[in-house]
């Protein structure tokens, strides 16, 4: 039985052909035909199972057949807010695996001790996108560009938030535990901060506006690691 390939196309129920990029891939890389059938996935929650029409150089219509709804694959929103490291393909790696395991916002934070202060956000959402058919999800994660810190932690005030860090100056808990405890809101927002870890400053701040302070284990992470580890975290805190 020949394989069903995803393609990512928003708004997949108004339209009838393949972006471009998607479009390449399907008649020169698959070799689709005509009458072959294809998965599309629009990002918002939706699969859409469609036989294609034309295959051209340039071009790939469609036809929808059955529209299927997809449920939620886990409660509530989980949101990683992280700082980036100076070598961009280890957050590349990072952003990859955290929206294969399922992600539903990515933030990348300017931090004082940032080592990166820019972040092109197209390539990140071409890696998105790829991880999201590859993982078959049917909710693609917003990307949030460099923001600063004190801007992010003003501008979230409520729910359940977290700042990992090292200091032994602040308390801190289990990031697994704290989020085992609340069993009643489902969101979750964590800070992970950069190479050198967030300024003393910047954890008291963030305590002071609500979140809580929060270790990742008795092992010193890399900061891609940490960021995977919290998303996982929030998953294995639902089971």
């Amino acid at each position: 039985m020949k394989e069903v390939r995803y393609f990512y196309v928003p708004d997949a129920a108004h339209q009838s052909e393949l972006p471009q990029d998607e479009a390449l891939h399907a008649v020169r890389v698959l070799r689709l035909h005509e009458g072959d059938e294809v998965m599309l996935m629009d990002g918002c929650g939706t699969f859409f199972r469609a036989l294609i029409t034309l295959a051209s150089n340039h071009h790939c219509l469609y036809k929808v057949v059955e529209t299927l709804p997809q449920p939620r694959p886990w409660a509530g929103r989980f949101h990683l807010a992280i700082a980036p490291t100076k070598l961009m393909d280890r957050m590349e790696w990072m952003t990859e695996k955290c929206v294969e395991v399922g992600l539903d916002e990515l933030t990348f934070l300017n931090c004082q001790f940032s080592e990166r202060r820019q972040v092109k956000t197209p390539r990140i959402e071409n890696i998105v996108v790829s991880a999201v058919k590859q993982s078959r999800k049917a909710w693609k994660p917003q990307v949030h560009g460099m923001t600063g810190f004190s801007d992010f932690v003003n501008s979230h005030p409520t729910g359940r938030r977290y700042i990992a860090h090292c200091y032994e100056e602040v308390p801190r808990t289990n990031l697994f535990t704290e989020l085992r405890r609340d069993a009643v809101s489902r969101d979750a927002l964590v800070l992970i901060g950069p190479e050198g870890d967030f300024s003393l400053d910047e954890v008291r701040q963030a305590v002071a506006a609500g979140f809580v302070s929060v270790d990742l284990g008795e092992s010193r992470l890399r900061t891609e690691t940490a960021g995977l580890s919290a998303v996982m975290m929030m998953h294995l805190s639902q089971i």
